[in-house]
């Protein structure tokens, strides 16, 4: 079953094949967690986001149309599951009893460390107050270099919805930084 296409791994998934997924998980979890750690270095959010990705893959293959490729498919539910655990870890408590600053410390992700090396503060809190899609558009098209079509495919949204979350984070990067 090694020498089947990831298309087809996901088709056989949505059929129930058990097999499949071994397949398709031992070949796309490495660059997963390369892609999720580049986004996020906290380790443990990283494998957090890395089973629930594969978990809505068993639930929804069937729902692989192989109209685009396979990676574009699991890297758009990986980067949306990493959306969800951001939103998650923001609204969640951090901790029961009292805070302490080492409970509550942020883990910078590897953008993060970039970009406060690259850019004065001012543009780094701006980027920060951005929603985490408007971010993740900023961030594969930018910082990935991907095209409006493959960042669509990436993130599972439509081309107009990549432009339109573009415009609106450089219109919001504007505001807060006039």
């Amino acid at each position: 079953m090694m020498d089947v296409d990831d298309g087809e791994l996901l088709r056989l998934v949505g059929e129930g094949d058990c097999g499949a997924f071994d397949v398709l998980y031992a070949r796309n979890a490495p660059w997963l967690v390369l892609r999720l750690r580049r986004r996020c270095r906290d380790p443990e959010l990283v494998r957090e986001v890395l089973q629930e990705t594969f978990l809505t893959v068993w639930r929804a293959a069937a729902s692989y149309r192989g109209d685009g490729a396979a990676v574009g498919w699991l890297w758009a539910v990986a980067a949306g599951r990493l959306v969800d655990a951001r939103r998650r870890a923001l609204v969640r408590p951090q901790s029961v009893g009292p805070p302490c600053d080492d409970v509550l410390e942020r883990v910078p992700s590897a953008e993060d460390e970039v970009l406060a090396g690259a850019y004065d503060a001012e543009l780094e809190r701006a980027l920060h107050r951005l929603s985490p899609e408007l971010r993740a558009v900023l961030q594969v098209t930018l910082l990935d270099g991907l095209s409006v079509r493959e960042a669509a495919v990436l993130l599972g949204v439509p081309e107009g919805t990549v432009k339109t979350r573009a415009m609106r984070a450089r219109r919001e990067l504007r505001e807060a930084l006039s």
